[in-house]
């Protein structure tokens, strides 16, 4: 199995190769993924399992720029509060007060230490419970146990992964990748949004280029190509690859001189359920959160570069993410319509061809870690004897 990606110079030549020989990437065989992979709640409930138990995306480092400041979000369906420590550290914690359950942020933002909105309890960047008001009101109270409890955290790549459960995954599932975000890239923006479309939709639309001239005539496909991709995977992860027109100007560079920088779009798709998509001025992480079998909680940060954050990077970061946003927009359009599409009895599976073969490989690494994640559940279940009921009275 290859465990990385491919230089920017063997990138664009086999770029080059397939405009001169009017081809693309292929996979070898054609893969079918049942319709009810996209509707069942028993499905959607053990690949939310399965999110909590793998080393997950959860922001870039950017979004933590400092100590103090912390990203407040829901990840697999639990609210998680990650904040960068006083060391320089992230420190990753399940958001809920330990008095009675309050979330302790919400969205972003920086703060010396973390008080609750509810009683004022107050945490340190640590996680340790710092104060409680009027304490002699809690006599057995012993604070150094009572701190934010944690999850793993580990900052890699430019981006902050997080594991919520212990599990057979562990963070050699993040060997391989490259160095994804540059370490002077800012937060340009950061959008939420519901899409009302099963999150592995969303996801594939990233992930070929058979769709370009029907559904990006007028945004993708006047600076690009259709069906004209390359397709790469790492792992559990994959990247395709967008050539732009512009490429061309690469067959007067030497061949190890060549850069994908404004020539072609990189589009990861970190496994499970993030994508990472490069633009001239601008990357944007894309994490795609499941909260219904038909409906997703899309978090989008958007970054720029190039000089740090002036009125220049900021206008073409401005520009990058408007052309960006509406490519977005008419892909989700289509989601949403086969979301509505999925109960119709139209289809009882979808029918991945050769162009879509970076689609058959989520949806077998995807199959092949829910399994991994049932084999680990139905071994825990086995070591934990059976709770006798009570006796009726």
């Amino acid at each position: 199995m290859k465990t990385q990606f491919s230089d920017d110079p063997l990138v664009v030549q086999r770029v080059l190769d397939h405009i001169d020989q009017r081809t693309t990437d292929m996979s070898e065989s054609n893969w079918r993924e049942p319709v009810e992979n996209y509707r069942s709640p028993e499905r959607l409930a053990a690949e939310l399992r399965m999110l909590r138990s793998y080393p997950t995306p959860f922001c870039p480092s950017a979004a933590l720029p400092e100590p103090g400041s912390f990203v407040a979000r829901e990840a697999a369906g639990t609210p998680l509060l990650a904040v960068r420590g006083a060391g320089g550290e992230v420190n990753v914690f399940r958001n809920a007060c330990r008095h009675r359950g309050a979330q302790i942020a919400t969205g972003s933002g920086c703060a010396k230490v973390l008080v609750c909105p509810y009683h004022a309890w107050a945490y340190g960047l640590d996680g340790q419970l710092r104060h409680v008001p009027y304490e002699h009101g809690f006599p057995e109270l012993d604070k150094s146990t009572r701190g934010l409890v944690p999850v793993r955290a580990d900052e890699r790549h430019g981006i902050v992964f997080v594991t919520q459960e212990p599990s057979a995954f562990d963070a050699s599932a993040l060997d391989g990748l490259p160095e994804l975000i540059p370490s002077d890239e800012w937060i340009y923006s950061i959008v939420e949004d519901d899409v009302m479309a099963n999150w592995k939709l969303i996801a594939e639309g990233f992930l070929e280029g058979y769709h370009i001239r029907p559904t990006h005539r007028e945004t993708f496909l006047p600076h690009g190509f259709d069906n004209l991709t390359v397709v790469e995977t790492a792992g559990r992860n994959r990247r395709v690859t967008f050539p732009f027109k512009a490429i061309e100007k690469m067959r007067a560079v030497p061949g190890a001189q060549r850069v994908a920088d404004r020539v072609l779009t990189y589009a990861y798709h970190l496994f499970p359920n993030v994508m990472l998509v490069t633009f001239p001025d601008l990357i944007a992480l894309i994490v795609l959160e499941p909260a219904a079998p038909d409906r997703t909680r899309v978090f989008s940060y958007s970054m720029g570069a190039r000089g740090g954050r002036n009125s220049e990077t900021s206008d073409a970061a401005k520009l990058a993410k408007e052309f960006l946003d509406a490519g977005i927009a008419e892909d989700r359009a289509i989601h949403c319509g086969q979301q509505k599409n999925l109960a119709s009895g139209s289809n009882e599976f979808f029918e991945f061809g050769r162009f879509e073969g970076a689609l058959a490989h989520f949806h077998r690494t995807l199959d092949a870690a829910l399994d991994i994640c049932g084999h680990e559940q139905r071994r825990a279940a086995r070591r934990c004897p059976d709770i006798e009921a009570p006796n009726e009275r």
